[in-house]
């Protein structure tokens, strides 16, 4: 690779990122998941039923799961997706590594889904 090429390919990669940086709240829980805070200011309905792709994109990015987010845009899970979502779903059809995935699952997923049950059978 020439000199002149690969000053290229370095320069592409230190231009900073032009994704907006969401503020969170972040807690970290007994059992080692990391909850986080769901308001406005995080940029997302407080009802993930109301998620667009990209609200659920960036609710597993803040939660830590940064490589796994991509998955959710490119299967185009919206916050009615999510909440459909079955165990099986998210372990086999992301395509995701086991662990990341139970985790997303059990501390993500299902949580969500039993708030907005709750929420909404009232």
């Amino acid at each position: 690779m020439s000199n002149s090429l690969l000053e290229g390919v370095v320069a592409e990669v230190k231009e900073p990122c032009s994704l907006p940086m969401l503020s969170v709240d972040m807690e970290n829980k007994e059992n080692g998941s990391v909850g986080v805070k769901n308001s406005m200011e995080n940029g997302r309905p407080p009802d993930p039923a109301d998620w667009a792709v990209m609200d659920v994109v960036n609710y597993f990015r803040t939660a830590g799961f940064e490589e796994q987010a991509s998955a959710f845009q490119e299967q185009e899970i919206d916050g009615k997706s999510l909440l459909l979502m079955t165990r099986n779903d998210v372990l086999t059809g992301l395509q995701l590594k086991l662990g990341p995935a139970l985790k997303i699952y059990e501390y993500h997923v299902k949580p969500l889904q039993t708030k907005h049950l709750k929420n909404n059978s009232s």
